[in-house]
């Protein structure tokens, strides 16, 4: 059994929520049975991989220590970069122990949803760090680490909007409104992940090891329109149950095939993803570079920034080939729009509708040739070229 996949997780999830709805209409607090039930669901998805299970627990005992003991240093020593640089480091290191598994020949931490849990471990550590944060609770901590809904593919929450929900006790009026829209989220994602993907996922297989250019192109078009359809569906069901359990996590995903320039792309595909990179990964390599002026201008470094923000989540996603060349492409585009949009021509255009059509039209076309790299299918089509060359 694996997470929203599967006639025995869906009769799982059914009856976890009962209790949960009880509890929230009855305007008591549902965090304590959350807690309960991610504990429970994730025994059960994990009892046939038992090492797995070993490692998602030894995580969590690690992360947990070493969250409170760099916070216990914050209040103790202050803020040292050396010592944040040490937990960032730590916090990663079972990260890309997992990456490197299949390099090194040992699986250590390879279990589902490490990614996503080291996210919210080193955004505790980042806004303690930055004086956001002063000291977590134990119960608070594991519960946001380890909620079900969102442990193997995200969205990504943030813990303090997380512990405000946690905490909450609804009223009977908002908690039926919020039961309402969960409700309504699972259901388009039931039909987003198993009938749309499932429609686009069978015309890939059909046009799969066709090298021609029309089918090339086809494939891009079909694989991002089944990225879309796979992981907005799981991310719909995945918000929707979590509003079912009291909690409001951010959604991931805004119309993002209608966006006009791949700026606007990122801010509607992968929200959660995207705005964790922005947030702590771009915004504190802009402000080093602009203190110690280590370029030019903020413009060059801007397009810097880009350029490390996408390659860092080409390599999150993977160390192969097609996941560097989508983060360094991305990078490179992101970098571009950079500079365009600082042109003063731009600002006399971008809000033109012929513009603004005509730009839609070149970021669809970027964005799904993007797809196409990131899918391993642009790679392997110039290999097949070049055997004709």
């Amino acid at each position: 059994m694996s997470f929203y996949d599967g006639l025995a997780f869906f009769i799982v999830l059914l009856l976890g929520c009962i209790p949960a709805i009880i509890l929230g209409m009855m305007e008591k607090r549902i965090g304590n049975y959350t807690i309960l039930f991610s504990i429970g669901i994730i025994f059960i998805i994990y009892r046939e991989t038992p090492l797995e299970l070993f490692y998602l627990l030894l995580y969590l005992f690690l992360e947990w220590h070493l969250i409170a003991l760099y916070q216990y240093s914050l209040r103790r020593f202050g803020r040292n970069k050396e010592i944040f640089h040490h937990a960032v480091l730590f916090a990663l290191l079972p990260l890309v122990m997992a990456k490197l598994s299949g390099f090194i020949g040992h699986h250590w931490f390879s279990f589902l949803g490490i990614s996503y849990i080291t996210f919210k471990v080193l955004q505790i550590i980042i806004e303690s760090y930055d004086g956001i944060i002063e000291k977590n609770g134990f119960s608070q901590t594991v519960a946001f680490l380890i909620f079900f809904p969102t442990l193997s593919s995200g969205p990504i929450d943030r813990s303090r909007r997380f512990e405000q929900d946690f905490a909450r006790r609804w009223e009977r009026r908002e908690y039926a409104e919020l039961l309402q829209k969960g409700i309504w989220k699972i259901l388009l994602g039931i039909l987003y992940k198993f009938v749309l993907s499932v429609i686009a996922y069978d015309i890939l297989g059909r046009i799969n090891g066709r090298y021609d250019p029309q089918y090339v192109i086809l494939y891009a078009y079909v694989y991002g329109i089944y990225m879309f359809f796979d992981f907005a569906g799981y991310s719909l069901m995945a918000i929707g149950t979590s509003y079912i359990f009291g909690i409001c996590t951010p959604d991931n995903f805004n119309k993002p095939f209608i966006s006009r320039d791949m700026k606007e792309f990122w801010d509607r595909w992968h929200i959660s993803l995207s705005h964790w990179f922005r947030d702590f990964l771009f915004s504190r390599f802009m402000t080093d570079a602009i203190r110690n002026k280590r370029f030019k201008n903020r413009l060059n470094a801007a397009s810097m920034g880009f350029i490390v923000n996408m390659l860092v989540m080409g390599i999150w996603h993977g160390l192969t080939k097609d996941y560097l060349l989508y983060g360094l492409y991305h990078g490179i585009l992101l970098a571009i729009t950079e500079i365009y949009q600082k042109k003063k021509w731009y600002r006399r255009v971008k809000s033109k509708k012929w513009y603004q059509c005509i730009s839609w039209f070149v970021t669809l076309n970027l964005v799904m040739f993007g797809f196409l790299i990131f899918s391993g299918k642009f790679l392997e089509t110039w290999a097949v070229l070049m055997r004709y060359l």
